[in-house]
């Protein structure tokens, strides 16, 4: 199958329809066209009910657009016969991993998906051994998921869609529940992928720190995307950020209040290294 963009969103429009049917459909995306190259690493930010976590449930076939399609890696989502495959190539994990976790072990729970793919048993356990190897937890494969932390079942979610050999992740809010530290960690994994496998990220996020390291930025609201770019393109746009309801990385925020009171700095500085440089003749 030829295919000339690994993930792509054309027109897609959907609303969440009411089971009474005198009550309006809640329109949640509205003509989104979108497109994501191979290796990318995208993060997704808006406010609750931007259409974010909804476009998100569409790259992984949860949810089928009203109209308009999409298309992972050239299968149409619409298409049941791709469902699989579709869910193969892109693994999503959610904001609460106790939603995705089922097995009695960590092992098991890890080795669901590729058992689901028909797999045969010694290549299962070759993948699950990696899976865990490479979220940096092995040595709990036998432990109940129930009495890991809420960092460890996080990586438990993201070792079970590894196990599936996936070409892209979709985390959906995956580090919103998650202490800095369990987030640092699950972010460094994340870029990890990125950089070593080449495994396409897409970041649905709250957190602008996160969104400041991705490769692009899409910025959404009421259904649509209103900002599209470099991580610098975006945030340098503070005061259009800040009328979205939304934030900016901190050191941007400091420094564009620094402006507003007069003084002379620059507003497009990000973190802690480039303020570092941006102030040091100043000081």
């Amino acid at each position: 199958m030829e295919v000339d963009c690994f993930i792509k969103a054309e027109n897609v429009q959907y609303a969440y329809k009411s089971v009474n049917a005198d009550e309006v459909a809640v329109k949640a995306l509205t003509g989104i066209s979108l497109e994501f190259e191979k290796g990318q690493f995208a993060a997704i930010i808006g406010r609750n009910g931007s259409g974010k976590s909804t476009f998100a449930r569409m790259l992984n076939a949860i949810l089928i657009p009203d109209s308009g399609t999409i298309y992972i890696k050239g299968m149409n989502t619409q298409n049941e016969d791709y469902l699989w495959e579709i869910r193969r190539t892109a693994g999503m994990t959610f904001q609460n991993p106790d939603n995705q976790i089922i097995g009695t072990s960590v092992e098991e729970d890890v080795a669901f998906g590729p058992e689901n793919l028909g797999i045969e048993p010694r290549e299962i356990r070759k993948r699950v051994d990696e899976a865990l190897e490479t979220v940096g937890i092995k040595e709990y494969s036998t432990r109940a998921p129930h009495l890991l932390s809420g960092g460890q079942k996080q990586r438990v979610s993201i070792a079970g869609i590894l196990a599936m050999k996936p070409e892209c992740i979709i985390l959906d809010e995956a580090t919103a529940m998650l202490d800095p530290s369990g987030r640092k960690d699950i972010m460094q994994l994340m870029h990890k992928l990125n950089r070593e496998e080449n495994i396409t990220v897409i970041h649905i996020t709250h957190h602008m720190d996160e969104a400041e390291k991705a490769d692009r930025v899409i910025v959404m609201a009421d259904g649509y995307v209103i900002l599209d770019g470099k991580p610098r393109e975006i945030f340098s746009q503070v005061e259009k950020i800040k009328s979205l309801g939304l934030d900016v990385p901190q050191v941007t925020e400091l420094f564009y209040e620094l402006r507003k009171e007069g003084y002379d700095v620059p507003v497009e500085v990000f973190n802690v290294e480039e303020a570092y440089q941006a102030l040091k003749d100043k000081i």
